[in-house]
């Protein structure tokens, strides 16, 4: 049975170690099951995104999409930090290794992001990133904060990241206006 730990450092993202079956074919991994996370919505987009190391994505967030990321080839560390207003961790980072890690062993991880959290992740080799999302893509709710604010901290473990335009010009966190600043909600920490 997979194990689904809370992350302590962001309420209501979860980080989820799938149970890993393999023989001499390979492995065999169930990465998400809806069951895993009770009362989030139910997950209704698939995604895939390979990048090159050194590429570094976001931080991206959203008022009303949650994901669910997993990096099943290639290596990452994936940054989180809370941007929720009265969210009991509101302005706290975390990096988190998904994929293969330094010891050379994909462990399978994947991460629950909820709507509010900012999100990104540095490819520290070349990867494919597969995500979950609970709405269709909608420009309204594609949202960003600067991958380098000193105020988010983030550690990404890249000399010279390779970002998108978009990435370049997200603004900081102090200069998001109030009408876009999410809010916690109580079922947001499930």
């Amino acid at each position: 049975m997979a194990e689904i730990v809370p992350c302590e450092a962001i309420s209501g993202a979860f980080i989820v170690s799938p149970d890993v079956h393999g023989d001499e074919r390979g492995v065999f991994v169930e990465t998400y099951r809806r069951e895993w996370i009770p009362g989030v919505r139910e997950m209704i987009q698939a995604n895939r995104g390979d990048r090159r190391a050194g590429s570094v994505v976001g931080l991206h967030y959203h008022l009303h999409q949650a994901d669910y990321w997993y990096v099943p080839v290639g290596q990452a560390r994936v940054v989180l930090h809370d941007l929720r207003s009265g969210s009991p961790t509101d302005g706290h980072t975390v990096a988190l290794p998904l994929g293969t890690e330094a010891d050379g062993v994909n462990h399978h991880r994947g991460v629950y992001i909820p709507p509010g959290v900012a999100h990104g992740f540095a490819a520290l080799s070349d990867m494919t990133i597969t995500y979950l999302v609970d709405g269709y893509y909608n420009p309204d709710d594609e949202l960003g904060v600067a991958w380098d604010d000193p105020e988010v901290g983030a550690e990404w473990g890249v000399d010279i990241p390779v970002l998108s335009v978009r990435d370049q010009f997200n603004p900081r966190r102090s200069d998001i206006p109030d009408h876009l600043i999410p809010r916690f909600e109580r079922s947001d920490s499930r």
